[in-house]
């Protein structure tokens, strides 16, 4: 079955009015689009901040007479806002399509280092002999493709992780975690305040044959005393900071750590947070994302 759409070009202020309005001529469902490439990086805390030109998307089924769902719309529109223009807007025809398995063909092994692969779940492993993390994200965020999440690869892959304790601070789908414990590490405490990540984390681990004695997730308030030979949080600049004391106390002389999910011009900030604990080296740099890593001293 074919879908049928209403885009509509507003501001901010008007985002939730027009969400309303479509629903209410039966929209199945609103979503809403960056018009002009204004990345959003990193909102406050319990914000929804939009772009300053979005474009709002009803989705309708391909039942629907969209003709009169729109004049409908125009009539909410003028009891609504009768000084004001209705908003720039086209209907369309979105052809019926599986987009689960449109994005999971675009997914495709990913290598780090010489022996370290990241597989989608659904193709094989190219290298049969290499550590093969075999890995579905599910809701939460982590694939490997993401440049923040390829550098904290980049930079496990590279480190002597044999018997080590990692803590992953952050860990969404668990890739870093779990990356680590196919590369060595005798235990990980994945971390995280969303259920879903730790879910995700849990099944990953599981489809990867790792048992459950060797991977802990948790949610932060239950992290026990320890004392971690790695910690690697990729996660956003400003918790980043709030978290340096967190991690820090996870820390003894020479615990490695490494941080990602931040910006360029955000990195000093970062920095200059964990300098008191860490022995801070070069960031590494990649598509203006930046992996910091030091050692604890």
């Amino acid at each position: 079955m074919s879908w049928l759409q209403i885009r509509l070009d507003i501001t901010p202020e008007l985002a939730e009015p027009y969400e309303d309005m479509l629903l209410a001529v039966g929209a199945v469902s609103v979503t809403y689009q960056d018009n002009e490439d204004q990345p959003i990086y990193e909102p406050d805390l319990g914000t929804t901040p939009l772009w300053q030109n979005t474009c709002l998307v009803g989705l309708f089924t391909g039942d629907t007479d969209i003709d009169e769902a729109l004049t409908t719309l125009k009539l909410h529109h003028l009891a609504t806002y009768p000084e004001h223009e209705f908003p720039d807007h086209k209907t369309e025809i979105l052809e019926d399509k599986d987009w689960e398995r449109a994005w999971m063909e675009h997914f495709e092994p990913i290598q780090f280092g010489d022996k370290f692969w990241v597989c989608p779940s659904w193709k094989p492993a190219p290298d049969p002999e290499a550590a093969n993390l075999i890995l579905d994200p599910g809701l939460a965020f982590g694939t490997g493709s993401h440049p923040t999440t390829a550098l904290c690869l980049k930079w496990l892959a590279s480190q002597d992780l044999q018997d080590k304790v990692v803590v992953d601070y952050g860990c969404g789908s668990g890739i870093l975690g779990i990356a680590a414990l196919l590369l060595g590490a005798r235990m990980v405490y994945a971390v995280d305040i969303d259920p879903q990540a730790l879910e995700a984390t849990r099944d990953n681990a599981e489809r990867n044959g790792i048992r459950s004695s060797k991977l802990m997730t948790l949610y932060p308030e239950q992290v026990p005393e320890l004392t971690a030979d790695v910690v690697v949080a990729n996660i956003l600049a400003g918790p980043l900071v709030g978290l340096a004391p967190t991690l820090s106390a996870l820390a003894t002389t020479g615990t490695q750590l490494a941080l990602s999910g931040i910006l360029s011009h955000q990195a000093d900030d970062v920095q200059q947070a964990y300098a008191g604990t860490f022995e801070m080296t070069a960031p590494e740099i990649k598509e203006d994302w930046v992996r910091l890593q030091g050692v604890c001293r």
